[in-house]
């Protein structure tokens, strides 16, 4: 049973996109929020306070790196799980142990809306067990 607690942006320049993968979140129990840019996205984050940012790479006004960075000031010491969604690679999607381009984990947009939503749901639920 999907819990109903957990908080996502997503943050993308295609609303087709953005509709597809909204869609799958929402299916498996997040609220979704939603911008077009990344200006837009951090006033949202700032609004909202999401468990999770989604941000495509390359976007106008405020690309993905830009937004994290501002994100991340904003966020401090309680920053949200960071994922970069990118068509520049395609790699499998992974996990940095340094946020890198701003974020922890890089995903390639080729990545089926299901996988990233495992993805996403298996970091939140290890976020809940941090290792000392």
């Amino acid at each position: 049973m999907p819990q109903s607690n957990r908080k996502i942006l997503i943050i993308d320049d295609d609303p087709f996109f953005l509709k597809v993968l909204g869609d799958n979140f929402r299916d498996n129990g997040f609220t979704v929020f939603n911008a077009n840019d990344g200006i837009e996205g951090v006033k949202v984050y700032l609004k909202t306070l999401p468990d999770v940012v989604l941000c495509d790479l390359v976007m106008p006004r405020m690309g993905g790196v830009s937004t994290f960075m501002e994100i991340s000031r904003i966020a401090g010491d309680t920053p949200p799980v960071t994922v970069l969604l990118t068509s520049m690679f395609k790699e499998i999607p992974h996990e940095h142990d340094a946020p890198e381009m701003g974020a922890k984990i890089h995903i390639p947009k080729s990545t089926s809306p299901v996988d990233i939503v495992i993805i996403i749901e298996q970091i939140l639920e290890r976020e809940k067990y941090p290792q000392n």
